[in-house]
């Protein structure tokens, strides 16, 4: 705390940087040590002021006749207490007490002084009995206490009486003068001398407006010889005239050198001060939420003159005047360091009265002490003006950072946040939205690999850094985990990849291509923007499935095909597709695919005949309405063996495409372990792998399930066993060569017949034998492992004269084995579960 005498004032200034963010009350010690707490009514009738100006500084006035100030000579002291507490109870508050003293200079005749929350009339002598004032309908009389309850402060000395008014106080006027509007007070003071009743006039006048603002300036006029002050009075005579800036009075030179100009005219002074000139300052001002600024100087008059009434009269005024609010645009500089992949952003200047409070992050109020918890640094710089700046740091990782594809490789990062700022005083709160982005060459875009099977395409899509959110979409169709099910399609996300399995028949695949090699079918898949539905990375898989996909010849002659609907032909409709006997249409029918299940002989086939085989035709079509010439037509065979084979083979003709390949149907065989010679009791799934020992038996039984055509004989070829499920492997040891025991073990495949019985419908379609289990040798050791047993059959006609060995109705030791490959004629084989052999039965 620093203190100041000013003329007839003391001015105590409080240091902000100490008194910042405190709740602060003052009091005023009496000589009797008792402090007196000031309020703002106490202080206008006490003549104190506190303001504060120059970035939150705190300047207390006092004036020398103020309450409880102590009086010696022509020196008057002032001690004043102040509490500072940081909440508003001022709990635990410091205290510090102040005392100063200041010399008053020789009193003018009458002295009238503008403060900004009271006016003062000094005047006269002697002690005061009773004070009028006089309004426009009556007269009014106050005694000295009655006045003093009013709100008036009186003060004497053993040369002066003064009358200080607050300017809330009930008898003040508002006049006006030379345009100028004034408040003001027409008052006389009544004191007792000796065996008369005096009168001192204390009238008094302070200007309320009067300030203009043109071309940058701020112009301010005082009428002089104000009616009020110059009742009476009828020659006038400047004594000086003379201005300054916080109580302290400037020469023409200083005046000149801050481009002040002062005038004095014959009914008026005036001074002019341009906006933003030393002796003011800036402060931040907010209207309607908006940042900006006002300009602020505390200006100070003294006008003295004679005249021939009053003789000389020293008017004090003291005025702060402020500019009218200016919006402030407050600079957002991006100095972001892209190589340590750093958000730095610089929010201002501002000046020193502003503070940052809080931030808004998603949503999310933080203080400014947690936001280090969200990723964000917020550091405050002061420059040597007073002003200061705001500087946010985020790591670009950082949740607070939204991250989003540009384009190519570019990724855009953004740091949007709102800071939230107060001022001190009057605590006036604004906001200032931030938003930054920086685009950096870090952009991984996901890629893809493709692959179908047999049945399915498959799209395995790598996520790169960019796509998380993006949404599959074949077409325009959203692929959810709930519409994949629908469709029985397979979608999978583990967060790094993402994996989509089509079925080869389903509505969102394309059929392009329709050739004797094969069915182009293709899969596209579009990953889009989650928020704009903007196609952002597009993927595709295109596979040949062979015809045999489409088309079943079945044993019992039934034909099951299915028609693809081309991309060429846009308006097809699958569910209006028919064979040649238009009556037979189709059982299932989706938007891509018309599914006929029929006998081969019905809904229009043809049949051919040649040494082998006998063929059945028939094709799929299409009719626009009121057309008969068809606009798709499919055609399709199949081929059924005449003699020894019953596997199937069918095919397609190409007039026009699309078109379907030849195929061949497989046989459906099962080979069976049971637990005893009777047959009755084979081995279930959930008991593999069977334990055997040595010397114990198994019996084998192996049938043909499909056809179930009583022409038909099953023979078995050559059966063996391996360490491995793969027919394959090696080593390998022969149970049944050529249909015939193997010579060469030391027990003897037996053979055993298959009567007709309730289980057994065709005993022509069973084979059964009996094998003991036996030592398996590999080189020299002896082992001990799970084996796999096989069979290769020949399926022969049971009508017909054997012919060749692959249909003897005999053993044939005479032939040797033939590697499957080299097999001219339909064949099928067979595997068992897994068996374990064991040493010795504990």
């Amino acid at each position: 705390m620093k203190s100041e005498c000013l003329g007839n004032l003391l001015r105590i200034t409080l240091s902000a940087e100490y008194f910042e963010d405190k709740y602060l009350s003052f009091s005023v010690v009496d000589q009797s040590g008792i402090a007196w707490e000031l309020d703002e009514a106490t202080a206008s009738q006490c003549g104190y002021t506190v303001t504060y100006s120059n970035w939150s500084n705190v300047e207390f006035h006092a004036s020398a006749l103020s309450c409880h100030s102590r009086l010696e000579k022509d020196v008057f002291t002032v001690t004043i207490q102040i509490k500072a507490s940081h909440t508003p109870d001022m709990k635990n508050a410091a205290t510090h007490l102040k005392s100063a003293s200041c010399h008053y200079g020789p009193w003018s005749p009458r002295e009238l002084v503008c403060e900004s929350n009271y006016m003062e009339a000094k005047a006269g002598e002697a002690s005061i009995w009773q004070i009028v004032f006089h309004q426009p309908e009556e007269k009014k009389a106050f005694l000295v206490s009655d006045a003093w309850s009013a709100g008036y402060g009186l003060n004497t000395t053993d040369t002066r009486v003064l009358l200080r008014i607050p300017y809330t106080a009930e008898q003040i006027q508002m006049i006006e003068d030379q345009g100028i509007t004034f408040s003001a007070v027409r008052s006389s003071i009544f004191y007792k001398q000796r065996w008369m009743i005096l009168m001192v006039d204390t009238s008094v006048a302070c200007p309320v407006d009067g300030v203009d603002y043109a071309n940058k300036t701020i112009i301010w006029t005082v009428p002089k010889h104000i009616q009020l002050l110059s009742a009476g009075a009828t020659k006038f005579k400047d004594v000086h005239v003379e201005a300054g800036v916080d109580l302290h009075k400037l020469s023409a030179k200083e005046m000149a050198s801050r481009k002040y100009v002062l005038s004095n005219d014959l009914n008026a002074i005036t001074i002019k001060i341009p906006i933003g000139a030393e002796g003011g300052n800036y402060k931040t001002s907010v209207s309607s939420g908006q940042h900006g600024a006002k300009y602020t100087i505390n200006l100070f008059l003294e006008h003295q003159w004679e005249d021939n009434k009053w003789g000389l009269t020293k008017h004090t005024i003291i005025k702060e005047i402020e500019t009218p609010f200016e919006q402030v645009e407050l600079a957002i500089t991006n100095h972001s360091n892209l190589s340590a992949r750093l958000m730095n952003v610089t929010v201002g200047t501002f000046l020193p009265d502003v503070q940052l409070v809080n931030l808004t992050i998603e949503g999310v109020t933080v203080p400014v002490p947690e936001a280090v918890q969200h990723g964000c640094l917020i550091d405050e710089i002061r420059y040597a003006n007073g002003s200061k700046a705001y500087v946010i740091q985020v790591p670009f990782d950082a949740p607070t950072i939204k991250k989003e594809y540009v384009r190519a490789d570019m990724r855009a990062y953004t740091l949007n946040v709102t800071l939230a700022f107060i001022t001190h005083p009057p605590s006036e709160t604004f906001a200032v939205p931030v938003i930054a982005a920086s685009t950096v060459r870090d952009a991984v875009l996901p890629s893809a690999r493709g692959f179908c099977d047999g049945r399915n395409l498959h799209l395995i899509i790598t996520r790169g850094n960019v796509d998380q959110n993006w949404l599959p979409f074949i077409l325009d169709w959203h692929l959810t985990p709930e519409a994949a099910q629908k469709y029985n399609y397979s979608l999978r996300d583990n967060g790094s990849h993402l994996a989509i399995s089509v079925p080869f028949l389903s509505s969102h695949v394309n059929y392009e291509d329709f050739h004797t090699s094969g069915i182009k079918a293709s899969l596209y898949l579009t990953l889009k923007d989650d928020v704009t539905l903007a196609n952002r990375r597009d993927f595709s898989i295109s596979c040949r499935f062979p015809p045999s996909e489409l088309i079943q010849c079945l044993p019992n002659g039934t034909v099951v095909i299915t028609a693809l609907k081309p991309v060429g032909i846009a308006d097809l409709d699958t569910s209006l597709l028919v064979l040649r006997d238009r009556q037979c249409k189709p059982s299932l029918v989706t938007e891509k695919t018309a599914t006929f299940k029929f006998k081969v002989n019905t809904c229009g086939s043809n049949r051919k005949f040649n040494s082998t085989t006998m063929t059945y035709e028939n094709d799929v079509l299409y009719f626009r309405p009121g057309n008969d010439t068809p606009v798709y037509q499919l055609k399709f065979a199949c081929s059924y063996a005449i003699k020894q084979t019953v596997d199937v083979r069918y095919e397609s003709k190409k007039n026009p495409p699309p078109s379907i390949n030849p195929g061949f149907g497989s046989l459906a065989l099962s080979l069976k372990i049971f637990k005893e010679k009777s047959y009755l009791d084979p081995y279930q799934e959930s008991e593999y792998p069977v334990v055997k020992y040595l010397r114990e038996a198994l019996y084998f039984e192996v049938e043909l399930l499909q056809p179930e055509d009583v022409r038909l004989e099953l023979n078995l070829y050559n059966c063996w066993a391996t360490n491995t499920q793969s027919q394959d492997s090696l080593p390998q040891w022969p149970i049944l060569i050529n249909g015939c025991e193997n010579s060469k073990d030391s027990y003897r495949t037996v053979f055993h017949e298959v009567n007709y019985s309730s289980r057994v419908k065709f005993p022509q379609h069973l084979k059964r034998f009996e094998v003991r289990m036996f030592t398996f040798v590999q080189g020299t050791t002896l082992i001990q492992e799970q084996l796999y047993f096989h069979c290769s059959v020949v399926i022969c006609s049971a009508t017909q004269q054997p012919s060749g060995f692959l249909c003897p109705r005999r053993c044939n030791p005479g032939k040797h084995r033939l590697g499957r490959s080299a097999e001219p004629h339909p064949h099928g084989q067979v595997s068992s579960g897994a068996v374990l052999v064991r040493k010795e039965n504990y």
